[in-house]
């Protein structure tokens, strides 16, 4: 017996099939626990046991229907919805999407092909918050890079100084002196007006503790320096907007230097009693995590629509 579960945000089709692919069940379930309680009789109905529970086939790796699931021996296969929109197509010419027959392809999925998947690990509850951590971290770090990104193509757009002046240094323009000083001067003519004194006050207000005095003759210098210009009202215009820019870019950063830091120490223990700090830091931060995101309990409201 083989169960396959069409993920949604709202609610989530279910399909039962056998060894030979008929359908023996189906039906649709929420997130609440009244639902979850449907889906095991469902399950029960149909053989699932203990000690020989049904396979379940979802097209994610994590939410609180997923963490329910993996709370037992049950095996639970998280399918890439590139590879069941693959396997849709072998059955089927078009192209229209089903939730009650996407279901229905997860279940002949594991059917068919359950030796080419494999199963979520069965992770403590300490290893599943370790990984949300590094998971978080790591969308922070890429949100902050989007934003950053932004930020960089507005510059070409009318403040090559800046781009000079920042682009080239490590961090580039996340660098705490680059925000400092843009949100200081965010127009080359209000740059141009810098003093040295002015450029050293920035470059303290970031945190930079030396070099002071090389570093605002090479700003001043970049900034004094002659460049293509927009028109003076649009120059301020741009302005106005590398300010709102920068905002989010601050928060981003904020963001993301929060969730590099080790975090409070969990409530869960290892096996052998002892605890130890989830910190993305010790977990794959600078990549994708190696398990995914779960939650404790099946019980809380639906996650927003898809």
């Amino acid at each position: 017996m083989f169960c396959g579960i069409d993920w949604a945000e709202r609610h989530h089709d279910v399909a039962l099939v056998d060894d030979t692919g008929t359908l023996l069940a189906k039906g649709r379930i929420s997130d609440d626990a009244a639902d979850y309680s449907k889906l095991l009789d469902l399950l029960a109905e149909h053989g699932d046991s203990p000690d020989d529970p049904i396979p379940v086939s979802i097209e994610t790796n994590h939410g609180l229907l997923v963490a329910a699931l993996r709370t037992g021996s049950r095996k639970v296969f998280a399918i890439n919805p590139l590879a069941a929109a693959r396997y849709r197509d072998r059955h089927s010419v078009s192209r229209k999407k089903s939730d009650p027959g996407d279901a229905l392809v997860l279940a002949n999925i594991l059917r068919t092909d359950m030796h080419a998947y494999r199963p979520l690990p069965a992770d403590s509850e300490l290893a599943q918050a370790i990984t949300v951590l590094a998971r978080a971290q790591q969308d922070a770090v890429w949100h902050r890079q989007q934003v950053a990104n932004q930020v960089c193509s507005l510059l070409r757009e009318y403040y090559p100084a800046a781009l000079h002046a920042f682009q080239g240094k490590e961090d580039g323009l996340t660098r705490s002196d680059a925000r400092v000083i843009l949100t200081l001067a965010p127009t080359p003519a209000r740059a141009a007006k810098l003093t040295l004194a002015q450029l050293r006050a920035a470059l303290k207000r970031s945190g930079r503790t030396r070099s002071f005095d090389g570093e605002t003759e090479r700003l001043r210098g970049i900034f004094r320096s002659e460049y293509a210009r927009q028109l003076p009202a649009v120059e301020d215009a741009f302005g106005h907007q590398l300010l709102a820019l920068l905002k989010q870019l601050d928060a981003a950063c904020q963001a993301a230097d929060d969730l590099a830091q080790p975090s409070p120490r969990p409530s869960a223990s290892t096996p052998t009693g002892r605890s130890c700090s989830a910190s993305p830091a010790s977990g794959p931060c600078s990549g994708h995590a190696s398990s995914p995101r779960s939650a404790t309990t099946a019980t809380a409201s639906p996650t927003p629509e898809r």
